[in-house]
């Protein structure tokens, strides 16, 4: 017994040498980071953002690449499916959370196939119109839609994204109907919207917020709590009439189950520091974005309660996947 347990003491030590050398010589080679959406969207620009300061903190290349399709499920089990070493990373969303209870039949579950690196920032959503769609506030937009049921269309990227999400909460509190048109990605979706082909959609503050100041489309309220500080002039949902709406988009990192937990903690440090510098919190800032740090333990548990949070909306409301 004595012996056995000198091997096993042995061998649990050799392990957290390999493990502990691993993170120590950790990246050794280009790191990849999966974007399951389109090219252009906030998760695109923000790893590409964070690629390039995890590449100037640790040494080696990380390579942005874009796997959009099926909602984010294509990209996302991608990543499933890599080794657990560190070299592959998910760029997700609030997305692959709202997918645990819409996409029942995925080929993965979130938590039990991945593991939580760092969170990075959230932003709010704003609602925006086509100049053309004949409304200017929410209250219009809101009678409009039940005087003519399913004549509104609204854009989104995607089934289960924040954008989709956004719109399905938006009906089912005001009891209107809207039409869904899912594209592939944000960038087909805005371009339809300023186009006029759409009348609606929710996107992004920061990707949106030129367009507005632009004047290509006319924004009608924003999705959180406060009004944001980079469209202090429009409303919040709650503010245009609808009391109780708020809804996100939040960005994270996320890796393979079984990846070691130095590496871990090694990526949510770099991925900290970047998000906590001075400089990058106020451009963030200005472009309606407000950094998020957390440590592994503390983003598992976040996505937890968002994973609950949706589950709760989408059975209340009887959302579907389109």
């Amino acid at each position: 017994m004595l012996k056995k347990s000198f091997v096993s003491a042995l061998c649990l030590a050799a392990v957290a040498i390999s493990t502990s050398a691993l993170a120590q010589s950790y990246p050794s080679k280009p790191v990849k980071i999966i974007v399951p959406f389109a090219a252009g969207g906030p998760a695109d620009n923000y790893a590409r953002f964070v690629g390039k300061g995890l590449q100037d903190a640790l040494g080696q290349s990380f390579v942005v690449e874009n796997r959009p399709g099926a909602g984010s499920v294509i990209g996302t089990d991608t990543v499933a499916k890599s080794a657990a070493d560190g070299y592959t990373l998910l760029m997700m969303s609030n997305t692959q959370t709202v997918n645990e209870t819409l996409v029942p039949g995925k080929p993965y579950q979130l938590m039990r196939d991945f593991v939580a690196v760092a969170p990075i920032n959230y932003s709010d959503l704003v609602l925006v119109a086509n100049p053309s769609a004949g409304f200017t506030n929410l209250k219009d937009m809101t009678a409009q839609a039940k005087s003519k049921p399913g004549k509104i269309n609204y854009a989104s990227s995607g089934t289960g994204t924040p954008y989709h999400m956004a719109g399905e909460l938006f009906k089912s509190m005001a009891g209107v109907y809207l039409v869904h048109i899912p594209y592939r990605g944000s960038s087909g979706a805005r371009t339809d919207v300023i186009g006029g082909q759409v009348e609606v959609m929710f996107d992004a503050v920061t990707t949106m917020v030129e367009q507005i100041k632009a004047g290509k489309v006319k924004a009608i309220a924003t999705t959180g709590k406060v009004r944001s500080d980079v469209l202090p002039d429009v409303p919040t949902m709650a503010e245009a009439g609808l009391a109780g709406y708020e809804a996100t988009i939040w960005l994270g990192l996320m890796a393979p189950k079984g990846t070691p937990k130095d590496v871990v903690d090694k990526l949510n440090a770099a991925v900290s520091k970047i998000a906590s510098q001075a400089d990058v919190k106020q451009l963030w800032n200005k472009q309606g974005a407000v950094p998020m740090v957390m440590t592994p333990a503390v983003f598992e548990k976040y996505m937890q309660d968002d994973i609950a949070k949706w589950s709760r909306v989408i059975k209340a409301a009887n959302i579907k996947a389109d």
